[in-house]
Order: C-alpha cells, then sequence, then structure tokens
C-alpha cells in the first residue's frame, strides 16, 4: 500500500515538473516560429526560390513602368512609330476590299500629283479606244518634255503601244496624243478626266492636262488618287497592263515599267509613280497578300520608295498579313533600290525626267 502510495507520489510529481518544460518549449517554439516569418535577416530561401521571386518583382515593376511611359492604344503608338519613319507630306492606305483606312496623314490635302495622275489618262484611253487605231501625232504632242518616246510629228502610231507607254513609261508625248485623238484637244480631255475623277468619288482632284506635268490648279490629295487608283484596278484590261514589268511595242521596242515596287515589294499588283519638282516624288499602287488588299498613295515624298514599303508592310502587318520571311523580296537584297540615298532615289522614279528610245 505504502509502495503503491510513493509509486503514484513519484508519478504526480514527475508530471508536476514535466507540465512547465513542455508549454515553455511549445512557446518558444512558436515564437521562433513568428520570428521567423517576420525577420527578412533569418529568411534565406532556396537560391531558386529566391531567382523567382527576384524576377517575380522585376517584371512587376516594368509593367508598371509600360503602362505610364506607353499610350493607352497600342495603335496610337504604332501610328506615331511609323509618321516618323515617313518623308511624304501626304499618305493614304487603305484596305481596297472594305474601303476602311489603315492609315492616313493630310490626306486630303492639294498638291501636284505629277504623273500618277496618268492613271486617269490611261483608263480613259482603254475606255474610249480598242488599242488598235492609229493615233497621229500633232507637232504640239512631240514636243512634250520627258519623259517621252519621241514619238515624230505627223507620224501615226498603234494605240495599244501608246496606252501602254503611258502607263508603264509615263510619256508625255503619248498621252498627249491619245488626248488629243479622245477629245480632239487636251484641254477637252482634261474634262473627261475631271468628271471620270467626280464619278470616281475623287472630289478633289482637277486636272488641267494628260501628263501630270505642273500646271496651276491642278490639284490631287493621296485620298483621290487611292480611290481613283482601286476602282481603276477593277478594270481588268487596265490591272493587266498596270501588272506587266516590260513590254515589247509591234515595232520592236521595249517599254519598262517605272513601277519598281513589282519587283522589289512582295505581293505588289501594279502602281503609277510620279516626279515633278513642284511635286516631288509621287505614288499611288495595290498590293495584295492572301486575301488583303492594300491601296497606297503618297504625295510631296523624297524617299518615296523607302516610304512605300513601310506604308506596305505596316498595313499587311495590322492585317495580319506579315512579309514571307522565306520570299524573295524579304531577303532584303543589297543591291535593292531601297537601300540608296534619297538623292539616288530621287533620279530612279524621276519620269518627267526619263529618256526613252524611240517606238
Amino acid at each position: 500500500m505504502r509502495y503503491s502510495f510513493l509509486v503514484a507520489l513519484v508519478m504526480m510529481l514527475s508530471f508536476a515538473f514535466a507540465m512547465p518544460g513542455t508549454v515553455c518549449a511549445r512557446k518558444k517554439t512558436s515564437e521562433t516560429d513568428l520570428v521567423v516569418l517576420a525577420s527578412k535577416h533569418k529568411y534565406n530561401p532556396n537560391p531558386v526560390e529566391k531567382q523567382v521571386r527576384s524576377r517575380t518583382r522585376t517584371r512587376v515593376v516594368q509593367l508598371a513602368g509600360d503602362s505610364k511611359s506607353k499610350p493607352e492604344n497600342s495603335s496610337e503608338a504604332d501610328t506615331l512609330d511609323i509618321r516618323n519613319k515617313l518623308s511624304s507630306k501626304s499618305v493614304y492606305l487603305m484596305d481596297a476590299s472594305t474601303g476602311e483606312s489603315i492609315y492616313t496623314h493630310s490626306p486630303d490635302e492639294p498638291a501636284q500629283p505629277a504623273s500618277t495622275i496618268k492613271v486617269l489618262t490611261g483608263l480613259l484611253a482603254i475606255k474610249y479606244l480598242t488599242g488598235n487605231e492609229l493615233v497621229e501625232v500633232s507637232r504640239r504632242a512631240s514636243q512634250m518634255p520627258s519623259s517621252k518616246i519621241y514619238l515624230e510629228p505627223g507620224k501615226s502610231y498603234n494605240a495599244n503601244d501608246l496606252i501602254n507607254a503611258v502607263l508603264l513609261s509615263s510619256a508625255n508625248d503619248a498621252s498627249v496624243a491619245l488626248a488629243e485623238k479622245i477629245a480632239g484637244s487636251e484641254k477637252s480631255f482634261a474634262k473627261l478626266m475631271n468628271h471620270k475623277a467626280q464619278i470616281l468619288g475623287a472630289t478633289n482632284t482637277v486636272c488641267k492636262n494628260s501628263t501630270g506635268l505642273t500646271s496651276k490648279g491642278q490639284v490631287s490629295t493621296a485620298r483621290d488618287l487611292a480611290q481613283i487608283f482601286a476602282k481603276a484596278m477593277d478594270n481588268k484590261e487596265f490591272a493587266e497592263r498596270m501588272a506587266k514589268v516590260k513590254v515589247r511595242t509591234r515595232f520592236g521596242k521595249v517599254l519598262r515599267n517605272h513601277n519598281k515596287a513589282l519587283w522589289e515589294v512582295d505581293g505588289a499588283e501594279g502602281g503609277k509613280t510620279g516626279y515633278t519638282k513642284a511635286a516631288r516624288q509621287t505614288y499611288v499602287g495595290k498590293f495584295k497578300r492572301g486575301d488583303v488588299e492594300l491601296v497606297v498613295a503618297v504625295l510631296g515624298s523624297e524617299t518615296m520608295w523607302d516610304d512605300v514599303r513601310t506604308l506596305v508592310e505596316y498595313g499587311f502587318a495590322r492585317k495580319g498579313m506579315g512579309l514571307d520571311p522565306s520570299s524573295s523580296v524579304a531577303s532584303n537584297d543589297k543591291d535593292s533600290e531601297f537601300d540608296l540615298p534619297a538623292e539616288q532615289q530621287a533620279m530612279l522614279v524621276a519620269d518627267d525626267q526619263m529618256k526613252i528610245s524611240k517606238l
């Protein structure tokens, strides 16, 4: 009995002494956990975890900075960026299928169109002539300044050859010869051009001659030229002519297309260049990749080919049809005329000053 009592007493005393230690131990452990979680000095994650956390913090800071520095509208940033790359005073880039404008800069600013106005000359010639007619050349037509094909006064030429000379080689003498054949005089033909422009929706275009040579009061806009060309390319015969790199006349002479975009820009289907001192470099053309069709018009450019390529790539990128990296154009050949200095590019597009061999 006494022995049992002593055993029970010993067990009670042992339990009593053990309880404070256990409580203290738990308390100490709890305090230690709190310290570890709160103290950056004692929190040492493994290197991988630390690296991940570091990247996360950095990325959050970058995103916050981006949201403050960039315009809310990403297309606005793109527009600002492309504008800085262009030298053209007026620009109109449109989706030819929908008529939607993709990019514009002063699209309705009146300016001298130079030889881009010959789009109307060629379109009217296709409308009023079969191409088989003989066109007699007046002295006035033969005396037109370059660009020209040196038609001889009093001699008759095939209308088909003259139309190609206008649209591909931008020949001023051929333009006047066709105008006189169709309307009796260039002045009367200019009225037909104005009427056609109105029908095509080019309400800010005024034609004074068939050539685009500088004339007081003769103006167009980038928007008008784009609309004219988009609708002109719906004419199958017109489009087929514009797509030719070169053609041979019935007398064996070769007419070369001034539109170098045909072999420099992927998807080019046709276009018309222009240049005078007053107008500077001008251009209107159509491009197609997949189901996307673009028309671009520029006026008052100093680096026309660069501007055209920039606008075309921008337009197709906006439509999800960027340049195919495997294409020959994408290879960016070092001999490309786009890489030439501005003054040399001007020589290549100065189609109002070029000489072409006689028909």
